[in-house]
């Protein structure tokens, strides 16, 4: 297999190419105004070690996978086109009064509470270009109101000639009946073909978002309708710069459900926050090869710190209605919560509460940390880093990126120190102590408010910051052991080679398999199987449009259910993908009972109130060969520390002074090595702390336990 992945974060660009039974990590600074030299700089990272030059690797691989923030950055710039939307007559309010929730949709808690200063985003439709049609569908699919044709054309018209650049058709229970929204597309299409006005999109919500509820829906559509120019232009350059290098073969794009396809498949909603979602992805193939049970996923880049939950049982933990930037969308989105806690994090003074905050603001790749000297002056939590002796200056990425400890402690003295009337290096540890609680405090709060305890997940620290700063969070969460897994910096763009060619496909359902007020169990299999089938076919087609064999295509139904009218849903992944007796339906009922005990504790579940589907969801997809990982156990197999490299004082929270710690290099990777801390292990991607009270144990493939010595391993 030879193959290469690339994750572009908001700081680095990460290269995994698997080139035969070889593995090789490339890194480089992301350059946002041109995506492809950054990933040109990082392929060629890879290239040099492997002493292959860049158009003979390119000419020899199966595929190049790539998670992209593209998307991202469109929104944050708010680039995109004029956008006209067409409406149900009756619901040209739907989008703008954005359910009440817009004040407060995408901030952070503290600022949602703050409402005397809510203020609504920028719309990305102002109201003068959303156009009602008379037209209506009930809830049934029954055809209630007739489109009207004129009416269509003349609304189109008004939407053209106010400038718009896309177009996006919303009616209202078109995922039941989307006949009146397909024909919009071939009025449109008539009255303006392609040599008229060139390639203007029109996206219909039904075929974006499957599910009901209208707002959400429009907001995916508009979203999507928002990011086509920029990822089709983007994505194109992308892989028009690999076509000059010499790759000839489609290039892939990795979703935010888990998944990949080709670029021509790919919506462009369906590629935001994908990066992140592929280290969830690498997080779910490492957990099951090597036998770790219930995984939490954290990954901490230049950016952020991003967690996600792998359950043991197979059940992905989805956002079915996630919160993108400012605004509500519909897509089934592997579930993600990002803190502002990246190594190019900002510190700040708090005046109110006389602290330091730590984020969401980030110095990115440019200018950077302070301490990369490229014109930052805002102390970060790298600049923290360096300072207490943790990062080689000489070393760091490599060598790639030379730091500069005397910007650090000039940034950090600049802002910090004279307003807490502390020392350089107490701010110092206090940024390191509050960034470490900020993480710890996320992972619990994911877990527990989902019916888990952190005692009971292996929790995996990746990214380019994760193992730096695996011990200090493991001390703040409480617990005794994590994992940096192999190719701990480029973790996520290992998993965006590892993910499937794969569509999700989903519909709204009320399917109620046991009714309390009649005591009745569902018997209507014929609709339950038709809804089935539909969304199978949608998936295959997927699949056979970009060449994939029919008899490779493998499905798996998941169902959305609930007790009664609970708001709480729980996915259940389920084998019986069909419906034909009342036995089938109790099988389905009490894997659903299991499962909600098994999250809940077992006595919470309450069939008394009733038993529901509320979502058919179809994942369709074809298994891709991955990269192998070892089964990552502690033997008891123990080699002694070899000679360290070098030794220097660090400066650790809740020591005094500084210690005298060795620093170990790659030497110490391999597998058995046991070392007692206060450690510095530097490797050639990224640099593994280990503090006072722990125990660094290396493992198969460059992966790293971290023990707490009150923990037996």
């Amino acid at each position: 297999m030879k193959r290469v992945s690339v994750d572009i974060g908001g700081t680095f660009t990460d290269t995994f190419v698997v080139w035969g039974d070889r593995y090789v990590e490339g890194k480089a600074l992301t350059t946002h105004h041109n995506l492809a030299l950054g990933f040109n700089e990082s392929l060629g990272d890879a290239c040099t070690q492997l002493g292959v030059d860049t158009p003979a690797l390119l000419s020899q691989v199966d595929s190049v996978r790539y998670a992209t923030t593209l998307g991202t950055n469109a929104l944050i710039e708010r680039k995109g086109p004029r956008i006209g939307v067409l409406v149900t007559t009756g619901f040209k309010s739907t989008i703008p009064l954005s359910r009440a929730r817009g004040y407060g949709e995408g901030l952070p808690e503290s600022e949602q509470m703050d409402i005397p200063n809510a203020r609504r985003p920028q719309p990305i439709v102002p109201i003068p270009m959303i156009r009602e049609v008379r037209e209506r569908v009930d809830y049934l699919g029954a055809v209630f109101w007739k489109l009207d044709e004129d009416d269509v054309r003349l609304r189109i018209r008004e939407l053209v000639d106010a400038g718009a650049e896309a177009l996006v058709v919303m009616f209202t229970n078109s995922v039941v009946n989307p006949a009146h929204e397909l024909r919009v597309r071939e009025i449109f299409r008539d009255e303006y073909p392609a040599h008229l006005l060139g390639a203007i999109p029109i996206l219909l919500s039904h075929q974006v978002a499957g599910r009901k509820g209208e707002y959400a829906r429009g907001t995916s559509t508009i979203m999507d309708a928002f990011l086509h120019q920029t990822m089709y232009h983007g994505l194109g350059t992308l892989e028009l710069n690999l076509r000059v290098q010499g790759y000839k073969k489609p290039m892939l794009v990795s979703h935010n459900s888990g998944g990949m396809a080709q670029l021509n498949s790919t919506d462009a909603l369906q590629t935001v926050h994908s990066g992140p979602v592929a280290g969830v992805a690498a997080s779910e193939h490492l957990a099951a090869a090597a036998e770790l049970g219930n995984v939490v996923a954290t990954d901490m880049g230049g950016t952020s710190f991003d967690i996600g939950i792998v359950d043991q049982g197979g059940v992905k933990h989805y956002d079915f209605n996630p919160v993108i930037d400012r605004w509500l969308v519909s897509i089934p989105m592997v579930h993600l919560v990002t803190l502002g806690a990246g190594g190019g994090s900002i510190a700040r003074y708090d005046r109110m509460f006389d602290a330091v905050e730590i984020g969401p603001q980030s110095a990115g790749s440019d200018p950077g940390p302070a301490c990369y000297d490229r014109g930052g002056t805002q102390p970060t939590v790298t600049d923290a880093d360096l300072v207490l002796g943790y990062l080689d200056p000489a070393h760091y990425a490599n060598g790639r990126i030379p730091l500069n400890p005397k910007r650090a402690r000039q940034a950090i003295e600049d802002h910090l120190c004279d307003e807490l009337d502390l020392d350089l290096i107490a701010t110092a540890k206090l940024i390191k102590r509050n960034v470490d609680a900020h993480m710890a405090n996320g992972i619990a709060t994911e877990l527990r408010t989902r019916g888990y305890e952190p005692k009971d997940f292996t929790i995996l620290a990746y990214g380019g910051n994760g193992p730096l700063h695996a011990c200090g969070i493991a001390n703040a969460l409480g617990v005794g052991r994590i994992l940096a897994p192999p190719y701990a910096s480029t973790f996520s763009a290992c998993g965006a080679g590892n993910v499937n060619q794969m569509h999700i496909h989903e519909m709204s359902t009320w399917t109620v398999l046991f009714n309390p007020a009649t005591k009745s169990f569902f018997a209507d299999y014929a609709s339950f199987n038709r809804g089935v089938e539909e969304l199978e076919r949608r998936g295959r087609e997927d699949l056979l449009r970009q060449g994939m064999q029919a008899d490779a295509i493998r499905y798996r139904l998941e169902l959305d259910m609930r007790y009664g009218n609970q708001r709480v849903q729980t996915a259940v992944v389920t084998d019986r993908t069909r419906l034909d007796s009342q036995s089938d339906v109790l099988a389905l009922m009490d894997q659903f009972h299991r499962s909600y005990g098994a999250r809940f504790g077992e006595g919470s579940q309450s069939p008394e109130t009733g038993v529901r589907i509320n979502t058919l969801r179809v994942c369709a997809y074809v298994e891709q060969p991955t990269v192998k990982f070892a089964k990552l156990k502690l033997n008891g197999v123990v080699k002694p520390a070899p000679a360290p490299a070098s030794r220097r004082s660090v400066h650790f929270v809740g020591h005094d002074k500084a210690l005298d710690t060795p620093v170990y290099d790659d030497a110490a990777r391999a597998d058995g090595t046991r070392i007692e801390g206060p450690a510095i292990v530097v490797t050639r991607a990224t640099t593994y702390l280990v503090e006072p009270g722990w125990t660094y144990h290396a493992v198969a493939q460059g992966g790293v336990w971290f023990i707490k010595n009150e923990v037996a391993a």
